[in-house]
């Protein structure tokens, strides 16, 4: 089953510096250990706000709150996970009945 998540980044708590370059490094390799396993599928930088979109194939919710719970800015506060969606395949290609 696939997922949308919404971030942010918690801007209005941390200042900019506290996003250290290490930081988003560490950052930067867990999305990849997690695409690389097949958890993580798709990832977008928010246009609207600091951010992302994440779309993730899980088999429960669960599973994708353990996978955002994995990341190095969430466990350091400074990431916040405003939706969690369950994605359902569009009807509108199958086949008509």
């Amino acid at each position: 089953m696939q997922f949308l998540t919404l971030s942010r980044r918690r801007t209005d708590a941390f200042p900019a510096d506290a996003f250290t370059s290490e930081l988003i490094a560490q950052e930067a390799q867990r999305v990849k250990e997690m695409y690389a396993t097949g958890v993580l599928r798709q990832i977008w930088k928010r246009g609207d706000m600091p951010g992302a979109a994440i779309i993730w194939e899980a088999a429960s919710e669960a599973e994708v709150r353990d996978a955002v719970a994995s990341l190095p800015i969430y466990k350091a506060g400074m990431l916040e996970l405003s939706a969690i969606l369950p994605l359902e395949p569009y009807a509108g290609f199958g086949p008509s009945k």
